[in-house]
């Protein structure tokens, strides 16, 4: 964790307002000047697959919300905090960045920024992605053997089956030195891998219902390095869309996520606890926002 010092502070915010607040600049030039958008050539992929709309244009997004915790993948990463991104595209190919500002728990005496940068590809519902995950304890790039805080790359593969089934199946892998842990003396490279399958459900009112299950299928990071398969992660969220624009749009989102893994190995970890929220295997975030769509 690093202790709040007014240089550390301004740099991250400076960075967060730069990746944050350029793209919605962008689209409020591109709003008044409706005749200076550059509109997205779109193309259909016949038979069952036609629903599916595939980009082949010049494409652009943000957004950013607040929220009172940051949960990944079954995992406390953080309490309140402050997250944005933007991305761009072009037929299929995209690039995004993605910051967080926020608390490491809920005593607000310290703060652990992060920067995460993608690279993939999207086409007919398969999104392949290369992921940077940077952390500011460390130079960027800087892939070494660290115990916490450690930059990492994952290479994922994301599948929805069509817009009139969201079903998706996620599968995502890191494989930087840093991801290991020691047995019996030796090194072991741990290819800490989570796999997921979610669905989305439309609901009258701009509602909508998101429910995942997710796994890890051996020694991961997701257990810290304890255990071999587990049922990582149980999350609901439940979202209102409000659209303010063509574009732009707001949204309300509360979520209900549950670590079965970690409630099994010890029943304690579903209380409450304030001073340890990292401990927690049951978790809940509030999120207000605003995106680009």
């Amino acid at each position: 964790m690093i202790n709040i010092f007014p240089r550390a502070f301004r740099k991250v915010i400076a960075l967060a307002l730069c990746v944050g607040a350029l793209p919605f600049v962008f689209y409020a030039r591109a709003y008044a000047s409706e005749e200076t958008r550059v509109e997205s050539q779109e193309s259909r992929v016949e038979g069952f697959w036609d629903e599916y709309k595939q980009p082949v244009g010049f494409t652009y997004g943000a957004q950013a919300r607040i929220q009172t915790t940051y949960l990944w993948r079954g995992l406390f990463v953080g309490g309140a905090n402050v997250q944005g991104s933007a991305n761009v595209g072009y037929g299929g190919l995209y690039a995004d960045m993605w910051w967080n500002i926020g608390v490491t728990d809920w005593g607000f005496k310290t703060f652990e920024p992060e920067v995460d940068l993608t690279i993939g590809f999207k086409r007919w519902g398969l999104d392949i992605y290369l992921l940077y995950i940077h952390n500011f304890k460390h130079g960027f790039f800087d892939l070494g053997y660290y115990d916490s805080g450690r930059n990492s790359l994952e290479l994922g593969a994301r599948w929805t089956v069509s817009n009139q089934l969201p079903l998706s199946i996620l599968w995502a892998t890191r494989f930087t030195n840093a991801d290991s842990y020691v047995m019996d003396g030796d090194t072991i490279h741990a290819y800490s891998s989570y796999a997921e399958i979610s669905y989305t459900q439309a609901l009258p009112f701009g509602l909508s219902l998101y429910g995942a299950v997710g796994i890890t299928p051996w020694r991961s990071l997701y257990t810290g390095y304890q255990r071999g398969f587990a049922v990582q992660n149980i999350e609901l969220r439940l979202r209102k869309d409000w659209s303010v624009s063509e574009r732009c749009c707001l949204m309300l989102q509360g979520q209900l996520g549950i670590n079965p893994s970690a409630l099994a190995a010890d029943k304690t970890t579903a209380q409450w606890k304030p001073k340890d929220p990292g401990s927690q295997a049951v978790n809940a975030n509030l999120a207000f926002g605003v995106y680009l769509k």
